[in-house]
């Protein structure tokens, strides 16, 4: 499949990966549909990738997420790809992190993408893909990420789930366990703070290395032993 003409709804596009996954999927040619929480942030997203508008949506709405899909496939005229980039974190060894957070984290970060790719798989064309980004914390458990990383391994396992009872309609889904990327996403934590962090991947690098893993049947994306360049299955 080429990515000209490729129709992909990416979720979580008015954050900083997402933004530019849309950006670079429409450059090299998709047509692209876009979805967030920040009106105008996604109105901002949408014109620069030349969507006729975005769907808002709250993660704490899951019924909402589970219609996302449907919603954008009626702009594009279907869609061949969901890709799901929100996400919260929160930082402390097990005990800190308060109680309300840990719920909401596994909603934002697990629940919440669950229903939208499930929503996913009512409208995806044949050999469509669907992905999520988790993280390399799935792989590697860093102190004080205790409640985030319980949050991301559980939407790994169901990716593995979903991609073993979908093996025989060859169904893409991908798992992306990206390295630490200098967003300021971990200084926007629900609370804690942030544990030494190496320098920040190459942002444009592994958004193209997402997008690859969608087009081309990938299953887990994650870095090298340097941490720096993506490993593709």
């Amino acid at each position: 499949m080429e990515i000209d003409g490729w129709r992909l709804l990416v979720v979580g596009a008015t954050g900083v990966i997402g933004a530019e996954v849309a950006a670079t999927a429409a450059a090299r040619g998709a047509r692209v549909a876009v979805a967030g929480r920040d009106p105008a942030r996604l109105e901002r997203v949408a014109r620069r990738v030349g969507a006729e508008r975005g769907e808002v949506f709250d993660a704490y709405d899951l019924e909402g997420c589970r219609g996302l899909a449907a919603r954008a496939a009626r702009r594009t005229s279907g869609l061949d790809a969901v890709l799901v980039t929100f996400g919260a974190v929160a930082f402390g060894r097990a005990g800190e992190v308060p109680l309300a957070i840990q719920e909401h984290l596994m909603a934002v970060n697990a629940s919440a993408p669950m229903a939208v790719l499930e929503g996913a798989l009512d409208v995806l064309a044949p050999d469509g893909a669907v992905g999520a980004l988790t993280g390399m914390v799935v792989d590697r458990p860093v102190p004080g990420t205790v409640a985030y990383r319980a949050s991301k391994a559980a939407l790994a396992v169901w990716l593995d789930s979903l991609r073993a009872e979908h093996r025989r309609e060859r169904l893409t889904v991908l798992d992306a366990r990206l390295p630490h990327l200098d967003t300021g996403f971990a200084q926007r934590a629900l609370a804690g703070t942030p544990p030494p962090l190496p320098p920040g991947a190459d942002l444009d690098t592994w958004v193209s290395a997402v997008l690859d893993g969608l087009l081309h049947g990938g299953t887990v994306l994650r870095p090298d032993s340097t941490g720096a360049h993506p490993l593709r299955q």
